[in-house]
Parts: C-alpha cells; structure tokens; sequence
C-alpha cells in the first residue's frame, strides 16, 4: 500500500468483512492490524483480491 486509493481498498473490504471486530491501516508503515474473529485464510483472501500482497507478520489467538 502505497497511496490513501490502496489503503482505501483494503478499508472497504475490511469494513465488509463478517467477523473483523477492528482494524487500523497504518500507510506509512504499510501494515493493517485485525481484531475480530474471522478465520486467518478467509482475511487472507479478502485482502489479496484487492490486488495487494498479503504477508502475515504476526499472528495473535487471543483465545489461548
């Protein structure tokens, strides 16, 4: 994520997600932080369809 169109693509899908609770799109820094109970490989997916390139850099189970 580059520009505020990028960011902006990730936010509309994030916003539509069933089971993402929270989000923060930091584009300086180019990371997006989750909360919320949707399955890993689904938020995943839902990102990449954006266009954009997906990498997890940390994956939290507040559960356990």
């Amino acid at each position: 994520m580059t520009c505020s169109g990028c960011s902006g693509a990730v936010e509309r899908v994030l916003k539509k997600a069933e089971g993402v609770e929270s989000f923060n799109v930091d584009l300086e820094t180019q990371l997006v932080n989750v909360t919320g109970t949707i399955p890993y490989n689904e938020l995943l997916e839902k990102i990449k369809k954006t266009g954009k390139e997906v990498r997890c850099t940390r994956l939290h189970d507040r559960f356990h």
